[in-house]
Formats: structure tokens, C-alpha cells, sequence
């Protein structure tokens, strides 16, 4: 997956999905992504990565100015100063409709809630994940806007 990519200005950092590239930034200080096994702050000459990703935040900071990203699952990798991170979706937070956001937090809610009445556990699953990644989105835009 990761070529020989050398940079000793810092990684290069790729976000892409099934849509497409989300992100590409090259001489990046550090990354902080958040694994299933926890968090994780890639430099450049870090020891290869092969991480499953959570849905939660990516952090992402050039020139001492971070930028925010809502990641929602996927798997990243890490190898010759090159993060590629190939998500199920994921979000600036500068493009995040926080309003959609909340939309999406309220259906999933009511989803959830009529799952657990009913005892069907996939739906509650399902209504979960959906939770997470509205919750995620509107975490990210709320970090952008200083909320």
C-alpha cells in the first residue's frame, strides 16, 4: 500500500473512501489517530502501523495549526513516513453540515430506542454505529468552532 514515500519534513498524510480522497497533506508534523487499540501519535521515522480505526477524531497538525477530521471506522497504515487511512467515511470539519449532524444524532436516537422495545439486537447495533458517527461529526465541527 505505501510506497517509498521520504520526506524528512515530516509524513505524508491520505484519507480516502469509498467515494474517494478525502485528505492529502504532505510534510505533517504529526497525526493522533484513534485506533480499536487506543490512540496513536505518528511522526515521521515511527515504526510501521497496521491499525483498525475507531469512529472518533483524526488530528492532523502542519505548521503548528491542527485540523480535525471525523473518521468513521476503517483501517490505517503507517510505513516510510506515509499514513494512508482508508475509511468507511470521513469528514473535514471545515465541511461537516452540523445541522445534518443533528438530524442524523436524532434519528439514530429514535432508531435505537425503538430497537431496544423490540429486543432486536442488530437494529440496536446498527442504531449504535449510527449514533457514533453523528455524535463524531458534530464532535469535529464543535472542536472547528471552538464550542
Amino acid at each position: 500500500m505505501a510506497d517509498e514515500v521520504q520526506s524528512s519534513n515530516g509524513i505524508t498524510v491520505k484519507i480516502v473512501t469509498p467515494e474517494g480522497q478525502v485528505y492529502d497533506q504532505d510534510q505533517v508534523e504529526i497525526a493522533v489517530i484513534n485506533t480499536q487499540g487506543g490512540q496513536l501519535g505518528v511522526m515521521a521515522g515511527h515504526e510501521p502501523i497496521l491499525a483498525a480505526m475507531a469512529i472518533d477524531e483524526l488530528l492532523v497538525k502542519k505548521d503548528d495549526v491542527s485540523k480535525s477530521l471525523a473518521v468513521n471506522g476503517g483501517v490505517a497504515e503507517f510505513s516510510n513516513n506515509l499514513l494512508t487511512v482508508i475509511a468507511d467515511s470521513a469528514e473535514v470539519a471545515d465541511n461537516i453540515d452540523v445541522d445534518r449532524a443533528e438530524s442524523a444524532r436524532k434519528r439514530a436516537e429514535e432508531r435505537l430506542s425503538h430497537a431496544q422495545e423490540v429486543k432486536n439486537q442488530h437494529e440496536m447495533d446498527a442504531a449504535r454505529v449510527a449514533l457514533m458517527r453523528a455524535v463524531n461529526r458534530i464532535h469535529v465541527a464543535s472542536i472547528k468552532s471552538g464550542r
